[in-house]
Protein backbone atom coordinates (compact mmCIF):
# COMPACT_ATOMS: atom_id res chain seq x y z
CA UNK A 1 0.00 0.00 0.00
CA UNK A 2 1.55 3.50 -1.19
CA UNK A 3 1.80 6.41 1.46
CA UNK A 4 -1.29 8.27 1.42
CA UNK A 5 -2.88 11.55 3.18
CA UNK A 6 -5.70 10.55 4.50
CA UNK A 7 -8.72 13.51 5.77
CA UNK A 8 -10.78 12.46 8.35
CA UNK A 9 -14.55 13.98 8.30
CA UNK A 10 -15.93 14.15 12.04
CA UNK A 11 -14.86 10.71 12.78
CA UNK A 12 -16.54 9.38 16.08
CA UNK A 13 -14.91 9.59 18.63
CA UNK A 14 -15.09 5.94 19.43
CA UNK A 15 -13.63 5.25 16.16
CA UNK A 16 -10.61 8.14 15.75
CA UNK A 17 -7.96 7.08 18.26
CA UNK A 18 -8.07 2.89 16.80
CA UNK A 19 -8.44 4.50 13.24
CA UNK A 20 -5.72 6.89 13.94
CA UNK A 21 -3.61 4.61 14.86
CA UNK A 22 -4.11 2.12 12.23
CA UNK A 23 -3.56 4.29 9.63
CA UNK A 24 -0.26 5.78 11.01
CA UNK A 25 0.97 1.70 11.75
CA UNK A 26 0.85 1.73 8.49
CA UNK A 27 2.43 4.92 7.03
CA UNK A 28 0.02 7.35 5.68
CA UNK A 29 -0.85 10.65 6.88
CA UNK A 30 -4.30 11.12 8.90
CA UNK A 31 -5.30 14.73 9.29
CA UNK A 32 -8.93 15.26 11.23
CA UNK A 33 -11.72 18.08 10.04
CA UNK A 34 -14.05 18.39 12.57
CA UNK A 35 -15.69 21.45 11.34
CA UNK A 36 -17.76 21.14 8.14
CA UNK A 37 -17.58 25.05 7.61
CA UNK A 38 -14.15 25.60 7.47
CA UNK A 39 -12.97 22.39 5.86
CA UNK A 40 -13.26 22.97 1.96
CA UNK A 41 -10.71 25.87 2.43
CA UNK A 42 -8.47 23.85 4.54
CA UNK A 43 -8.62 21.13 1.56
CA UNK A 44 -7.57 23.83 -0.84
CA UNK A 45 -4.79 24.21 0.60
CA UNK A 46 -3.43 20.93 1.49
CA UNK A 47 -5.27 18.71 -0.37
CA UNK A 48 -5.48 14.57 0.59
CA UNK A 49 -5.70 11.83 -1.38
CA UNK A 50 -8.74 10.39 0.15
CA UNK A 51 -10.96 11.52 2.32
CA UNK A 52 -12.54 9.40 4.97
CA UNK A 53 -16.23 10.70 6.11
CA UNK A 54 -18.28 9.43 8.66
CA UNK A 55 -22.03 9.43 8.15
CA UNK A 56 -23.28 6.86 10.65
CA UNK A 57 -25.44 9.26 11.90
CA UNK A 58 -27.18 12.08 10.39
CA UNK A 59 -25.01 15.19 9.62
CA UNK A 60 -26.76 17.47 7.06
CA UNK A 61 -23.55 19.63 7.14
CA UNK A 62 -21.29 17.05 6.54
CA UNK A 63 -23.48 15.71 3.53
CA UNK A 64 -24.10 19.43 1.63
CA UNK A 65 -20.21 19.70 2.13
CA UNK A 66 -19.68 15.86 0.64
CA UNK A 67 -21.88 17.20 -2.23
CA UNK A 68 -19.75 20.41 -2.87
CA UNK A 69 -16.48 18.74 -2.89
CA UNK A 70 -17.64 16.43 -5.77
CA UNK A 71 -19.11 19.72 -7.84
CA UNK A 72 -16.17 20.82 -7.54
CA UNK A 73 -13.86 20.63 -10.58
CA UNK A 74 -10.67 20.42 -8.68
CA UNK A 75 -11.85 17.68 -6.13
CA UNK A 76 -14.54 15.94 -8.12
CA UNK A 77 -12.47 12.77 -8.69
CA UNK A 78 -10.62 12.63 -4.98
CA UNK A 79 -11.85 9.46 -3.72
CA UNK A 80 -14.27 9.69 -0.75
CA UNK A 81 -15.60 6.36 1.60
CA UNK A 82 -17.82 6.72 3.81
CA UNK A 83 -18.42 4.75 6.96
CA UNK A 84 -21.66 4.41 7.52
CA UNK A 85 -24.40 2.74 9.93
CA UNK A 86 -26.11 -0.53 9.05
CA UNK A 87 -29.73 1.35 9.20
CA UNK A 88 -28.30 3.52 6.17
CA UNK A 89 -29.78 1.07 3.29
CA UNK A 90 -33.38 1.13 5.47
CA UNK A 91 -35.07 3.58 3.37
CA UNK A 92 -33.40 3.55 0.01
CA UNK A 93 -35.67 6.57 -0.87
CA UNK A 94 -34.13 9.12 1.27
CA UNK A 95 -30.44 7.67 0.51
CA UNK A 96 -28.41 10.80 -1.22
CA UNK A 97 -24.66 10.20 -0.69
CA UNK A 98 -21.45 11.57 -2.88
CA UNK A 99 -19.62 8.52 -1.92
CA UNK A 100 -17.15 6.61 -4.11
CA UNK A 101 -17.08 3.43 -1.77
CA UNK A 102 -18.37 2.52 1.43
CA UNK A 103 -18.51 0.51 4.30
CA UNK A 104 -20.55 -0.62 7.57
CA UNK A 105 -19.65 -0.16 11.07
CA UNK A 106 -18.22 -1.37 13.18
CA UNK A 107 -15.25 -1.36 11.27
CA UNK A 108 -13.37 -4.43 9.84
CA UNK A 109 -9.54 -2.54 9.50
CA UNK A 110 -8.13 -4.92 6.47
CA UNK A 111 -11.41 -4.49 4.81
CA UNK A 112 -11.38 -0.19 5.29
CA UNK A 113 -7.60 -0.47 4.23
CA UNK A 114 -8.34 -2.76 1.02
CA UNK A 115 -11.33 -0.47 0.17
CA UNK A 116 -9.11 2.77 0.65
CA UNK A 117 -6.59 1.14 -1.95
CA UNK A 118 -9.00 -0.08 -4.29
CA UNK A 119 -10.65 3.15 -4.57
CA UNK A 120 -7.24 5.38 -5.07
CA UNK A 121 -6.48 3.30 -7.55
CA UNK A 122 -9.14 3.38 -9.46
CA UNK A 123 -9.05 7.57 -9.94
CA UNK A 124 -5.54 7.10 -10.64
CA UNK A 125 -6.80 4.64 -12.97
CA UNK A 126 -9.26 6.96 -14.42
CA UNK A 127 -7.05 9.89 -14.31
CA UNK A 128 -4.01 8.34 -15.85
CA UNK A 129 -6.04 6.91 -18.81
CA UNK A 130 -6.21 8.22 -22.22
CA UNK A 131 -9.93 9.13 -22.71
CA UNK A 132 -10.16 8.20 -26.47
CA UNK A 133 -8.02 4.50 -26.26
CA UNK A 134 -8.79 3.62 -22.82
CA UNK A 135 -4.94 2.85 -22.36
CA UNK A 136 -2.55 3.57 -19.72
CA UNK A 137 -1.30 7.15 -20.28
CA UNK A 138 1.85 8.88 -18.96
CA UNK A 139 2.38 8.16 -15.34
CA UNK A 140 1.72 4.01 -16.18
CA UNK A 141 4.25 4.35 -19.12
CA UNK A 142 6.94 5.40 -16.96
CA UNK A 143 6.52 3.42 -14.35
CA UNK A 144 6.55 0.28 -17.04
CA UNK A 145 9.41 1.49 -18.26
CA UNK A 146 11.77 1.74 -15.15
CA UNK A 147 10.35 -1.22 -14.20
CA UNK A 148 11.97 -2.41 -17.96
CA UNK A 149 15.63 -1.14 -17.50
CA UNK A 150 17.61 -3.79 -16.97
CA UNK A 151 15.57 -6.76 -17.78
CA UNK A 152 15.36 -8.49 -21.51
CA UNK A 153 12.51 -6.25 -22.07
CA UNK A 154 12.33 -3.55 -25.25
CA UNK A 155 10.13 -0.63 -24.93
CA UNK A 156 8.71 0.28 -28.68
CA UNK A 157 7.88 3.84 -29.49
CA UNK A 158 5.18 4.01 -32.27
CA UNK A 159 3.82 7.00 -33.89
CA UNK A 160 2.39 7.10 -37.38
CA UNK A 161 3.75 8.94 -39.92
CA UNK A 162 1.93 12.08 -42.00
CA UNK A 163 -0.76 11.97 -39.25
CA UNK A 164 -1.52 15.62 -39.35
CA UNK A 165 -2.03 16.56 -43.20
CA UNK A 166 -4.28 13.53 -42.55
CA UNK A 167 -6.18 14.88 -39.58
CA UNK A 168 -6.41 18.50 -41.00
CA UNK A 169 -7.48 16.78 -44.74
CA UNK A 170 -9.87 14.57 -43.59
CA UNK A 171 -11.23 15.72 -40.52
CA UNK A 172 -10.74 15.07 -36.48
CA UNK A 173 -13.79 11.77 -36.52
CA UNK A 174 -11.33 10.31 -39.13
CA UNK A 175 -8.14 11.33 -37.40
CA UNK A 176 -9.47 9.48 -34.01
CA UNK A 177 -10.72 6.44 -35.73
CA UNK A 178 -7.42 6.13 -37.27
CA UNK A 179 -5.78 6.72 -33.45
CA UNK A 180 -8.47 3.96 -32.10
CA UNK A 181 -7.58 1.38 -34.54
CA UNK A 182 -3.92 1.93 -34.11
CA UNK A 183 -4.47 1.84 -30.15
CA UNK A 184 -6.49 -1.54 -30.90
CA UNK A 185 -3.79 -2.89 -33.06
CA UNK A 186 -1.22 -2.18 -30.74
CA UNK A 187 -2.61 -3.54 -28.25
CA UNK A 188 -4.49 -6.43 -29.42
CA UNK A 189 -1.22 -7.60 -30.99
CA UNK A 190 1.11 -6.91 -27.72
CA UNK A 191 -1.92 -9.11 -25.99
CA UNK A 192 -1.93 -11.96 -28.43
CA UNK A 193 2.06 -12.26 -28.49
CA UNK A 194 2.96 -12.55 -24.99
CA UNK A 195 1.53 -12.46 -21.64
CA UNK A 196 3.73 -9.90 -19.92
CA UNK A 197 3.40 -7.24 -22.17
CA UNK A 198 2.28 -3.47 -21.72
CA UNK A 199 0.62 -1.09 -24.13
CA UNK A 200 0.40 2.25 -23.29
CA UNK A 201 -0.65 5.85 -25.28
CA UNK A 202 1.53 8.63 -24.79
CA UNK A 203 -1.02 11.42 -26.28
CA UNK A 204 -1.82 11.87 -29.96
CA UNK A 205 -0.61 9.97 -32.41
CA UNK A 206 2.39 8.30 -29.88
CA UNK A 207 2.12 4.91 -28.49
CA UNK A 208 4.27 3.17 -26.53
CA UNK A 209 4.14 -1.35 -26.17
CA UNK A 210 6.90 -2.99 -24.13
CA UNK A 211 7.37 -6.72 -25.10
CA UNK A 212 9.86 -9.51 -23.83
CA UNK A 213 13.42 -8.31 -26.81
CA UNK A 214 13.37 -11.92 -28.26
CA UNK A 215 9.77 -11.20 -29.79
CA UNK A 216 10.09 -7.65 -30.15
CA UNK A 217 10.49 -7.46 -34.17
CA UNK A 218 7.81 -10.25 -34.61
CA UNK A 219 5.28 -8.31 -33.12
CA UNK A 220 6.51 -4.70 -35.03
CA UNK A 221 6.30 -6.74 -37.88
CA UNK A 222 2.89 -8.08 -36.78
CA UNK A 223 1.69 -4.41 -35.77
CA UNK A 224 3.00 -3.11 -39.21
CA UNK A 225 0.95 -5.61 -41.16
CA UNK A 226 -1.96 -5.02 -39.03
CA UNK A 227 -2.12 -1.52 -39.96
CA UNK A 228 -1.78 -1.51 -43.60
CA UNK A 229 -3.83 -4.24 -44.00
CA UNK A 230 -6.82 -2.01 -42.00
CA UNK A 231 -5.06 1.69 -43.33
CA UNK A 232 -5.80 1.33 -46.97
CA UNK A 233 -9.59 1.09 -46.01
CA UNK A 234 -9.33 5.04 -45.32
CA UNK A 235 -8.82 6.01 -48.16
CA UNK A 236 -10.06 5.67 -51.64
CA UNK A 237 -9.22 4.13 -54.50
CA UNK A 238 -7.12 6.66 -56.49
CA UNK A 239 -5.31 7.53 -53.73
CA UNK A 240 -4.78 4.08 -52.73
CA UNK A 241 -3.18 2.86 -56.62
CA UNK A 242 -1.74 6.44 -56.54
CA UNK A 243 -0.20 5.68 -53.55
CA UNK A 244 -0.09 9.37 -52.09
CA UNK A 245 -3.14 11.83 -50.90
CA UNK A 246 -3.12 15.80 -51.37
CA UNK A 247 -3.28 17.86 -48.56
CA UNK A 248 -2.00 20.88 -47.29
CA UNK A 249 1.38 21.62 -45.48
CA UNK A 250 2.61 23.70 -42.60
CA UNK A 251 3.02 26.69 -45.26
CA UNK A 252 -0.77 25.86 -46.32
CA UNK A 253 0.60 24.53 -49.44
CA UNK A 254 -0.93 21.84 -51.52
CA UNK A 255 1.39 18.87 -51.35
CA UNK A 256 1.34 14.73 -51.67
CA UNK A 257 1.80 12.83 -48.70
CA UNK A 258 2.25 9.15 -48.87
CA UNK A 259 -0.50 6.85 -47.11
CA UNK A 260 -0.65 6.68 -43.39
CA UNK A 261 2.25 4.55 -41.98
CA UNK A 262 3.63 3.99 -38.67
CA UNK A 263 7.44 4.24 -37.59
CA UNK A 264 8.46 2.09 -34.91
CA UNK A 265 12.01 2.38 -32.49
CA UNK A 266 13.11 -0.48 -30.51
CA UNK A 267 14.93 0.04 -27.46
CA UNK A 268 16.46 -3.06 -25.61
CA UNK A 269 16.36 -2.30 -21.88
CA UNK A 270 19.02 -4.50 -20.88
CA UNK A 271 21.30 -2.97 -23.10
CA UNK A 272 24.78 -1.37 -21.04
CA UNK A 273 24.06 1.99 -22.27
CA UNK A 274 20.56 1.94 -21.10
CA UNK A 275 20.59 2.85 -17.33
CA UNK A 276 17.33 4.68 -17.12
CA UNK A 277 13.88 5.66 -18.42
CA UNK A 278 15.42 8.99 -19.58
CA UNK A 279 18.18 7.45 -21.69
CA UNK A 280 15.10 5.10 -22.78
CA UNK A 281 13.58 8.47 -24.27
CA UNK A 282 16.03 10.34 -25.77
CA UNK A 283 17.39 6.70 -28.34
CA UNK A 284 14.14 6.36 -28.92
CA UNK A 285 13.72 10.03 -30.31
CA UNK A 286 17.03 9.14 -32.67
CA UNK A 287 15.33 5.93 -34.02
CA UNK A 288 12.24 7.23 -34.63
CA UNK A 289 13.89 9.85 -36.99
CA UNK A 290 15.77 6.99 -38.91
CA UNK A 291 12.39 5.40 -39.16
CA UNK A 292 10.44 8.07 -40.13
CA UNK A 293 12.62 8.81 -43.30
CA UNK A 294 11.08 5.76 -44.85
CA UNK A 295 8.12 6.76 -47.00
CA UNK A 296 6.82 2.85 -45.82
CA UNK A 297 5.52 1.82 -42.46
CA UNK A 298 9.22 0.25 -40.82
CA UNK A 299 10.76 -0.68 -37.19
CA UNK A 300 14.42 0.11 -36.66
CA UNK A 301 16.24 -1.57 -33.67
CA UNK A 302 18.88 0.04 -31.53
CA UNK A 303 21.10 -2.57 -31.71
CA UNK A 304 24.05 -0.78 -29.62
CA UNK A 305 25.13 -3.43 -26.67
CA UNK A 306 28.09 -2.33 -25.43
CA UNK A 307 28.84 1.00 -26.04
CA UNK A 308 28.87 3.42 -23.32
CA UNK A 309 26.68 6.48 -24.83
Amino acid sequence: MNTLRVALLTINDKIRPTLLLRLQSLGHQAVEFSQPAETLGQLYMDPPDIILADLSTENKALSNLLHEIKQDSYFSMMPIVGLLAETTFDDTDKIDLALDDFIILPLHYPELFSRITLATQRIRRVLDNNPLTRLPGNTSIELAIEAAVGKPMAVCYLDINNFKPYNDCYGFSRGDEVIRMTARIMSNVTKESCKNGFAGHIGGDDFVFIVPTKLAETICAKVIDHFEHIVSELFAEPEKSDGFYTAKNRKGEIEKFPLLGIAIAIIPTDAKHISHKGKVAEVASELKKLAKKSSHSCFVVDRRKTEDH
